[in-house]
């Protein structure tokens, strides 16, 4: 019987040609056996992989400004004052809080700090922008007003029967562009310039609309932040007869969304805490924290 000659040569060539015809594609896809298509890669994940310890995120100069209270209390309690109590959580990697609670005949000083780590479950979205879709919900549930620009005032002839305008409101002999409210009054026919939560007919819980303490969006505080400020005068709002107000500043920074609140109640008798004091001091607070994650 005759035999066929063997040329190894021949076999090294057709193992070459058969991986060449079987590559995985470009360089840095991956491709579907079946079908030949590529698949993306996942969104990159968030900057920050773990929290701060809350109850430590807050110096003690700072708790001295914003719990003056303390100062006249025992060393052992002061201290326990500044310790604050954390918030219980089970994940300590995604969220995480502390509270302080401070009392004086003038009246209560609430602070609480939270911090929220967002991490997106779907591969195609990542964590950034998980998180700008979590703030900006914030943003809205918020009800910022508008900014003064986007309704033009136009000039018109005064009404000899019209009365002055009320300080922070606009000015006699002008109005809103067609479809405003009249001068002086809000779409619910309360003062012109009161943020949301303000009650109607109540004086404006974040003082006069020309001192810049209206609640609003911030810059310069991480990607994006804002602050919110809502009153509850006196004999309103179950708060005992007593004014309280109640500053909330929230900013995100990259995966991270940072929430500060600070609420005062004064006593029965007395008048809402001020706008300015209390915003100044959430303000500097948030700017040490978002310090914090830049280092």
């Amino acid at each position: 019987m005759q035999r066929k000659a063997y040329v190894p040569g021949l076999a090294l060539l057709v193992a070459l040609a058969s991986g060449c015809s079987s590559g995985s594609g470009p360089a840095g896809s991956s491709a579907d056996a079946k079908g030949g298509t590529t698949r993306a890669a996942p969104a990159p994940p968030g900057k920050y992989r773990t929290l701060p310890e809350p109850c430590h995120a807050v110096s003690k100069s700072v708790l001295k400004d914003m719990l003056p209270g303390a100062a006249s209390l025992a060393d052992a309690d002061a201290a326990k004052e500044y310790a604050g109590v954390a918030d219980l959580t089970y994940d300590t990697d995604r969220r995480v809080g502390c509270r302080w609670k401070d009392e004086t005949p003038e009246g209560v000083r609430r602070l609480s700090v939270d911090f929220e780590r967002v991490v997106s479950y779907d591969p195609a979205v990542s964590d950034d922008d998980q998180t700008k879709e979590l703030y900006g919900k914030k943003e809205t549930a918020a009800n910022l007003p508008a900014p003064a620009s986007s309704a033009p005032a136009v000039p018109v002839s005064p009404s000899p029967s019209a009365t002055p305008s009320p300080a922070g409101s606009p000015a006699t002999g002008t109005r809103a562009a067609s479809g405003a409210p009249a001068p002086g009054t809000s779409p619910s026919g309360g003062p012109s310039g009161a943020p949301a939560g303000a009650t109607p007919g109540a004086p404006n819980p974040s003082g006069s609309a020309d001192t810049g303490l209206q609640p609003r969006r911030l810059s310069g505080l991480g990607d994006a932040a804002f602050l919110n400020d809502v009153a509850s005068p006196a004999g309103t709002g179950g708060a005992t007869g007593a004014g309280q107000r109640t500053v909330t500043v929230i900013f995100r920074t990259s995966n991270v969304i940072v929430t500060i609140e600070y609420a005062a109640q004064a006593m029965a008798a007395a008048a809402v805490p001020d706008s300015k004091e209390l915003q100044g001091q959430a303000q500097a607070l948030a700017g040490r924290l978002v310090e914090q994650f830049s280092e």
